[in-house]
């Protein structure tokens, strides 16, 4: 899926003063507005290329900030409600920008999980809705979600229950939810899920990690500290060739590429765990002339596909295509990208929240190692065999 759907519209009133002239999602936590840290979500895994903003309560304000920028990327367009629609209403006001499946959120919950793999389930479930559920979130200020497998059974209200299941505000959505909104003002909440729940169209997976709902006072001051602390996580750098590939000598082409055992099932396991995720590659054939850099764009986009398949993604692609001994002039240089220096580690450390305490790169050759240490993180060697099963034991649960 190529589409995300943020839902940013509501009047924000249990938020008291602070939302009368901001809307909900732009209030400010930890120094940046909170929207920004769904739209970062959205954004790393790579796949999302249009992110369409619903907005209602003080539009003009997510207009003037968010309409028509890139985020990574990916392009963002707020839409703006002629009145207040309710969730579902604004769903069915932005009808003819949905594509036919989409990624829908909360603007004011954030829920640190591995979004692809929800795609994965709902293509296998073919549910108009697969909705992504906290496993268990203390508290009575949450109602609870009742599963009989994966199929939502019932919703309990709010105190009814301290613990258990509660929905996240993520969901994979089939436009067939259109044809459930029949007028306007409607929620999706209290009338559009009861339906499908009575045709079991409405499927959940369970998910650990970090949720937090800025709607309640408490939870808002909570999130100042939580979420930026939340959000700087540990990192695992592949090198490509020999780690994630055969290496057959310069691969460059996809019919030349072939995946080391266990290669997607490690970066999904890395995805899982919460780890970010990079690939650093030198890439000298560039220099040597065998092929351009567009050749290396094409491959790992190609790659990145291939992992999409399996709900894995990796954060950012970085290669080093210089070399002193290149035969094509712009790139016949030496390079502090270029491994044992540990260059491109550290521009992803520049880039992206990257927790160094716990990080690791995997490589199978010394110089691999040598720009781990040069970058201050763990470098291990990998000689070969399944590369699932050799990471596992080197990530924390």
């Amino acid at each position: 899926m190529k589409q995300a759907v943020v839902l940013v519209g509501g009047l924000g009133t249990r938020l008291g003063e602070r939302t009368r002239t901001v809307p909900k999602p732009l209030l400010e936590v930890g120094g940046r507005p909170f929207l920004d840290y769904i739209l970062d979500e959205l954004t790393r895994y790579g796949s999302i290329e249009s992110i369409l903003l619903l907005a209602g309560h003080r539009a003009e304000q997510v207009v003037g900030q968010y309409d028509g920028r890139p985020w990574r990327a990916a392009t963002i367009s707020v839409i703006t409600e002629p009145g207040q629609l309710g969730t579902g209403g604004a769903l069915k006001h932005a009808a003819p920008r949905l594509a036919d499946r989409f990624f829908l959120l909360n603007g004011d919950s954030f829920f640190d999980f591995n979004l692809l793999e929800l795609a994965v389930e709902a293509a296998r479930s073919a549910a108009t809705v697969q909705m992504a559920l906290k496993r268990d979130q203390a508290g009575d200020r949450y109602g609870r979600v009742l599963l009989e497998r994966d199929v939502v059974r019932s919703f309990l209200p709010a105190g009814a229950q301290p613990n258990g299941p509660v929905n996240s505000g993520v969901y994979c959505v089939d436009r067939r939810i259109l044809d459930l909104i029949d007028e306007v003002p409607c929620s999706l909440e209290q009338r559009v899920f009861p339906i499908l729940v009575a045709r079991e169209q409405l499927r959940a997976t369970l998910y650990d990690g970090f949720f937090i709902d800025i709607g309640i006072p408490t939870d808002f001051a909570r999130a100042q500290v939580e979420m930026p602390a939340a959000l700087c996580r540990p990192a695992v750098f592949f090198d490509r060739d020999g780690v994630l590939n055969v290496d057959k000598n310069y691969v460059h082409k996809v019919e030349d590429f072939e995946w080391i055992t266990g290669a997607r099932e490690a970066i999904k396991l890395c995805n899982d765990r919460g780890y970010l995720t990079f690939v650093v590659t030198n890439q000298a054939g560039v220099a040597r002339g065998y092929y351009g850099t567009d050749a290396v764009h094409r491959l790992h986009d190609w790659m990145a596909c291939q992992l999409a398949e399996v709900g894995a993604h990796i954060e950012q692609f970085q290669y080093c295509p210089f070399h002193e001994e290149g035969v094509v002039e712009e790139f016949r240089r030496s390079s502090d990208r270029r491994k044992p220096a540990p260059g491109m580690i550290l521009d992803c450390f520049k880039g992206w929240p990257v927790r160094i305490e716990g990080s690791l790169l995997i490589g199978d050759q010394p110089h691999d190692v040598q720009a781990a240490i040069a970058a201050g993180i763990e470098g291990h060697l990998f000689a070969g065999g399944d590369l699932s099963s050799f990471i596992r034991p080197l990530l924390r649960a």
